[in-house]
């Protein structure tokens, strides 16, 4: 495995990441994903200006880290995630880019620029996936960051429509000075229906030598870690939808029960009062088959209350500061994962085998008594 000689980077080097995911990469799924094992974790996309007028306030009843505008919490961040935290940003002006970065590099251990959503709001303004094609603007952006930014800086790519493009990108990425370049292998307009090209790889990773290549696409299962570094040559991997759907991909051991995992994330999220629409959200795409049980009772929920009811919490479990610890063999949750056991009578049952595609997740069985250990 190669090291690299700035620690900074080093940080970055032979790690599994939770990728930055909107909506879903609230505070609960960063948890849970650092409970199951991941070694870093990136804050959702938020937009440069959005963080600049946040108001950062200490929630006195739990502990967290709340970045608030006009009401509404825009970021969680709990104190003790700070040194596995990358916060990204949608940015496309140098100045205004440092104005975020400067307001919450207190909180975070590394600052990431996105250089790859295709979405149309970030398209039109110059952010995401633009500076793929405005080189000049996005190496402006990065060398202001790595400047006068006191946390590392790295970017987020998506793949250019040739390679030699993609190369003469990535080497003027790396001459910025960031500590660490991920790469989600598809192009701008393909979409996750599509196989990621893990075979356009390898040619960045050959040509980027001085600082970690991060592989982002079709990791589901914590196999497809080895294996996608192994094709790519990729220091480290980034893994999104399969987090998506159970963050518990990240254990070595195996996934946990995906009925555990989720009461988990329920129990944490009403501790630390995420917003319901968020956590309604996230535990829709942990269920995605739209005829099973939960997902049907998810679509009618309305309330906190509600989501207690479907996945049988009497009472959540209160996450304080001194509680939680993370990316250790001791589990954060432990109060959660005692008091939320799968009941004998809700737990999941298995389904007839159909075809899979090998991008779908597999389901996870009921709970055992050794899965119950393993928690």
């Amino acid at each position: 495995m190669a090291t690299f000689a700035d620690s900074d980077s080093q940080r970055y080097a032979n790690k599994a990441i939770l990728a930055p995911m909107v909506r879903v990469g609230t505070l609960p799924m960063r948890m849970l994903a650092l409970k199951y094992g991941a070694d870093l974790v990136y804050t959702p996309e938020i937009i440069d200006k959005r963080i600049i007028n946040a108001t950062r306030r200490v929630n006195p009843e739990t502990g967290i880290i709340e970045y608030i505008t006009n009401g509404v919490t825009d970021l969680q961040i709990h104190p003790k995630e700070k040194p596995f935290l990358v916060f990204q940003m949608g940015t496309s002006d140098p100045e205004i880019a440092l104005q975020a970065a400067l307001a919450v590099q207190q909180d975070v251990s590394g600052i990431d620029v996105n250089c790859g959503c295709p979405k149309k709001f970030s398209i039109q303004g110059g952010m995401g996936a633009a500076l793929l094609t405005n080189p000049a603007r996005l190496k402006a952006i990065l060398e202001t960051l790595v400047a006068h930014c006191s946390v590392p800086v790295t970017c987020k790519i998506r793949l250019l429509d040739t390679d030699p493009d993609t190369l003469d990108l990535v080497r003027m990425i790396e001459s910025t000075g960031v500590k660490a370049l991920a790469v989600h292998c598809r192009t701008r307009d393909e979409r996750p229906a599509q196989p990621a090209h893990w075979d356009r790889l390898k040619p960045i990773v050959d040509a980027v030598t001085t600082i970690p290549v991060i592989v982002n696409g079709d990791v589901f299962r914590y196999e497809d870690i080895a294996r996608a570094k192994e094709i790519t040559g990729a220091s480290s991997v980034m893994i999104a939808r399969g987090a998506q759907s159970n963050p518990s991909v990240f254990c070595s051991q195996g996934p946990a029960n995906s009925h555990l995992v989720a009461q988990q994330y329920v129990a944490i999220a009403l501790a630390i009062h995420n917003r319901f629409q968020n956590t309604k959200y996230t535990l829709m795409q942990m269920y995605p088959y739209t005829k099973s049980k939960e997902y049907q009772l998810l679509t009618r929920a309305k309330t906190n209350e509600a989501l207690k009811v479907i996945f049988d919490l009497d009472e959540p479990f209160s996450v304080t500061v001194d509680q939680l610890r993370f990316c250790t063999v001791k589990d954060i949750c432990r109060d959660a994962a005692d008091h939320a056991m799968v009941k004998p009578d809700h737990a999941p049952q298995p389904k007839p085998a159909r075809p899979r595609s090998p991008a779908e997740p597999s389901n996870v069985g009921p709970p055992t008594k050794q899965a119950k250990v393993a928690i």
